[in-house]
């Protein structure tokens, strides 16, 4: 699903120029993780880059003087790759963790999962993490500054577009790259869409008309029979991603009753398995800090806990356009930034998009710019709701293709449309899923073979941050690598990880598998997403690959 923060979407060429994209004839423009205030999928909102994109998190494999950690926060390349809006900053936050910490424990209920919340809420009272913040002049410079970590604050100005080495105080070397590169996020994000029956993407659909955004039809991987708002198209095999729609007069729902099928009996598939972002560039701000400058506990710190976020100068016009009232609990005390030499800085500046979980933004927090929090604890029943509308709509899909889901969707024969107004009602249908644990293909992940058990997927969610597991290779949900196809592992939380592929244990990667897609019942035949970047990644720091000229 850029859960499905973090989303992205293809534009029309009038927007080509603007957006800085190079590929003629369409623009496969921003949206990963977007706050609905810059979400330039709206017809009427330009491309921002205060759209963020992704945030990687892993442990270096280059241990010499230590262990390290690679952080990269990727956003839209606005005005262009390697070059970049002077009224943005960008902040990067540090905390550093012992592995100990609030669990779901086994008590399988909804007072389970809101006790869960409640003891992450407590743990992080008082929390001042430590912060980067980028910004930048008009030399094609950033400013970076380093605020609140062990070994004191301190400022650097480097080259944009250059790998940079920056010393610290107290003798840690920080290898620091900020500029344009390839985007990483390799997936199909019209099939996403499709799967969402979300109207932006393939009709011309202004911010303001919120009733037409996720139209009232199911939640579906398969297509549903009779769904002309939405179905594949074979005259217009571009719909939805070179071009859209002008919205139709008249019902705006499905009134089926079963799954499409072919005349060979074949399921069509919402996804393609096409890299909706091939040939597409970001900016970036990557950076391979040792572990002994982030905690002075480096034996006890293990789980380094970082999110991205985006802010705009008051002063810009552009931040005019954005509402003041839009991001809630921005100062709340909790996790609020301590007080520096740098805070009348960031007085200037309003808060717009932040990325922590991938995909929680799209498919959880529904792109709200009042939830673009990492403090996501009084979101807790939201998302046992949300949930449960997904699983309604993706349960159904995954059993009539042979699988088994782990939510309970009555044995219903075809994707459901359904809303909770209590979480009290949603929490039975959802509660396997939200306490089952996460299995893993192989055991590759655990790099030292510790006693590390998988997270239970509702411990995914809350807070909105990327735990990277330094015991770990960092692989999602153990942070995030760049070859991680996360959204194809997102959902896989809708499989009944005990028993749901064929009575044998489903993991993270089962749909990920071309095997399982060539002897489905459904075409196309493949993964619903790619399983590799379009430009392979770097063996060596910055990692991300070149931009496209």
């Amino acid at each position: 699903m850029k859960l499905i923060k973090s989303t992205k979407k293809w534009f029309l060429a009038g927007l080509a120029a603007f957006a800085g994209v190079l590929i003629p004839g369409f623009c496969p423009a921003a949206d990963h993780n977007d706050p609905n205030a810059i979400n330039s999928i709206f017809s009427d909102i330009p491309v921002s880059g205060a759209d963020l994109y992704d945030m990687f998190g892993f442990p270096s494999d280059d241990k010499t003087g230590g262990e390290k950690v690679v952080v990269a926060l990727t956003f839209a390349s606005v005005p262009k790759a390697g070059v970049f809006d002077q009224d943005l900053l960008y902040r990067l936050r540090f905390d550093p963790d012992p592995r100990t910490g609030p669990s779901m424990g086994d008590e399988v209920s909804l007072t389970g999962v809101l006790r869960y919340a409640e003891a992450v809420g407590k743990k992080y009272l008082g929390f001042s993490p430590a912060e980067i913040r980028v910004s930048f002049n008009n030399q094609d410079q950033a400013k970076v500054n380093f605020i609140d970590f062990p070994g004191g604050s301190f400022s650097k100005v480097i080259d944009t577009n250059q790998v940079a080495t920056i010393d610290t105080p107290d003798g840690y070397a920080i290898k620091t790259f900020v500029g344009g590169r390839d985007d990483a996020f390799f997936n199909d994000l019209p099939g996403f869409f499709r799967s969402i029956n979300y109207g932006p993407q393939y009709y011309h659909v202004p911010n303001a008309m919120k009733d037409k955004r996720e139209l009232p039809i199911p939640k579906t991987l398969l297509e549903l029979d009779g769904n002309t708002l939405f179905n594949f198209d074979k005259s217009t095999p571009d719909w939805g991603i070179t071009t859209k729609r002008d919205l139709p007069r008249g019902p705006l729902d499905w009134t089926g009753s079963q799954f499409l099928k072919d005349e060979n009996g074949n399921f069509r598939f919402v996804y393609s398995g096409m890299d909706a972002r091939a040939g597409g560039n970001v900016n970036a701000i990557i950076l391979e800090m040792p572990l002994k400058f982030l905690t002075k506990s480096p034996e006890a710190d293990r789980i380094v806990r970082t999110w991205g976020e985006s802010w705009i100068l008051k002063a810009s016009a552009k931040a005019k356009a954005m509402p003041a009232h839009s991001f809630l609990g921005l100062f709340k005390a909790a996790w609020a930034a301590p007080e520096s030499e740098f805070d009348d800085d960031i007085k200037h500046y309003k808060k717009v998009d932040l990325d922590g979980v991938p995909f929680l933004d799209a498919a959880l927090n529904e792109r709200a710019d009042d939830r673009q929090i990492s403090s996501n604890i009084k979101l807790s029943e939201h998302y046992v709701k949300r949930f449960a509308h997904l699983g309604w709509g993706f349960g159904p899909s995954i059993d009539a293709l042979g699988l088994r889901t782990c939510f309970d969707h009555s044995n219903s024969p075809v994707s459901v449309h359904k809303t909770y107004h209590l979480a009290i009602q949603a929490f039975p249908r959802a509660k396997k899923c939200f306490f089952q644990r996460v299995n893993m293909p192989d055991n590759s992940w655990n790099v030292k073979g510790l006693n590390i058990k998988q997270p239970r997927t509702f411990e995914i969610f809350i807070p909105n941050v990327a735990s990277i597991d330094m015991d770990t290779n960092g692989t999602w949900p153990f942070g995030r690598r760049l070859e991680d196809q996360v959204a194809t592992r997102f959902l896989s939380l809708f499989l009944d990880m005990e028993s749901g592929c064929g009575g044998k244990a489903c993991n993270v990667e089962t749909l990920g598998n071309p095997a399982l897609w060539a002897n489905a019942p459904i075409v196309p035949k493949t993964p619903p997403n790619p399983l590799k970047n379009d430009k392979p990644f770097l063996q060596e720091f910055p990692y991300l690959a070149e931009p496209w000229d």
